[in-house]
């Protein structure tokens, strides 16, 4: 028996030949004579404007207004002596979501070497930037969680046990967060950190991850409700959605902020944080709701009545049948939603919290970085796909995964 090819051994995409790739371009971009004008116009214009880009960014871009605040465009003003803590959640996050993603799927050696991949990026770019030794340190030892944690996954995945216990794995899910806000917030036995100084990246992210959180099972709750057969609960929940959907965001963030305290005895304090993250909860469960709605509208009557057939009740109806089909069906609309509710995090800094806009315009307002706009947004827009991107990714790998059932 001859031995493999390296390319089959490696599981590696075979390249198209060159007259594969002729062929493509004369279909698709060479096919006529207008086709060919504006292939050539649309050259020239990524030529120009990448052209223009790359000498900017080369040649007159001071990056150094980034380089100096890189700090506070991703912690703030959170304590330079704690944020020890702050490297134990990003590898806390790392080494749970890498162990989730592969007990979901089957990681194979291509997985492996991409995670390896981008912790050989991760520690290039801390040295790129300048990092000091300390951080190089930290981007190392959290490079090695995400490799470790996803090797872990395909070992338990492999073991007679693992059907047993990934049932539980929403509770790690759980613990973790519990853990993260500990070390964010402090206090039983840590030092506390007052929100005040949650800014920037930070603030973003963990605003961003609790309003998704909280909203998602709210709108659940309200596409069900408006989809009742009880009209007291049915006529209340069209009428929160329809009052929500008919404020602006801004205007729901300020009377958080504002009105929201002055309805509180006055013993009782609600921090501002707290009040955004209500106030972008209650916003996106009336948008989470009409999607879910349209997703369980798509099903047909039958599979009520199917279960009705079968003896089932309804809540186990909808939390075994009907619920999990509606979502699959949604999921685009609702990783949508949350897209958009990240993005929405930047209205923060018009009500007093820092968030990575407000930080933008605290470094842009510096006497030493005045004029500076363009480098500073141009790497907060970067942040923001990043982030955008990597939901729109995992939204297309579960409706791949979901589609093979």
């Amino acid at each position: 028996m001859e031995p493999l090819p390296l390319k089959q051994k490696l599981n590696l995409p075979s390249l198209p030949s060159l007259r594969a790739t002729w062929q493509w371009l004369r279909q698709n971009l060479l096919s006529t004579w207008y086709n060919i004008l504006l292939t050539i116009f649309c050259l020239w214009v990524i030529v120009w404007v990448g052209g223009g880009l790359t000498h900017w960014a080369i040649a007159l871009a001071q990056w150094q207004v980034v380089t100096d605040n890189l700090r506070l465009i991703l912690v703030g003003r959170y304590p330079v002596e704690q944020l020890w803590r702050l490297w134990l959640v990003l590898g806390l996050m790392v080494g749970v979501k890498t162990f989730s993603w592969g007990t979901l799927q089957s990681w194979q050696r291509k997985h492996l070497l991409r995670v390896a991949l981008v912790g050989v990026g991760a520690i290039l770019l801390a040295l790129v930037s300048q990092a000091d030794g300390t951080s190089l340190g930290w981007v190392g030892a959290i490079a090695l969680v995400a490799l470790g944690s996803s090797s872990l996954a395909t070992w338990c995945r492999q073991q007679a046990l693992w059907p047993r216990l990934q049932p539980w794995l929403p509770l790690g899910w759980l613990v973790s967060a519990g853990l993260i806000l500990w070390l964010i917030s402090g206090g039983a036995g840590l030092t506390p950190v007052s929100t005040t100084f949650w800014n920037g990246l930070l603030l973003t992210v963990l605003v961003a991850t609790l309003s998704i959180v909280l909203s998602f099972p709210l709108g659940v709750l309200l596409a069900l409700g408006r989809r009742s057969s009880l009209p007291i609960l049915r006529g209340l929940s069209i009428g929160y959605i329809e009052l929500v959907r008919g404020l602006p965001l801004i205007g729901i963030l300020f009377m958080a902020q504002v009105m929201f305290p002055l309805l509180l005895p006055p013993q009782i304090t609600l921090d501002a944080l707290a009040r955004a993250i209500a106030g972008l909860t209650l916003f996106s469960a009336a948008y989470l709701a009409e999607t879910v709605r349209g997703g369980l509208q798509s099903l047909p009557t039958g599979q009520w009545e199917a279960a009705k057939a079968l003896g089932f009740s309804t809540p186990l109806t909808l939390g075994l049948i009907i619920l999990p089909q509606a979502l699959r069906a949604v999921i685009p609309a609702i990783v949508g939603q949350f897209i958009g509710l990240f993005k929405d995090t930047a209205l923060l800094s018009i009500v007093g919290l820092v968030e990575l806009t407000g930080i933008a315009r605290s470094i842009t307002a510096q006497p030493e970085y005045l004029g500076r706009y363009a480098e500073v947004y141009l790497v907060l827009g970067l942040i923001y796909w990043v982030f955008c991107y990597g939901m729109s990714l995992a939204s297309r790998r579960l409706e791949h995964r979901f589609s093979d059932r």
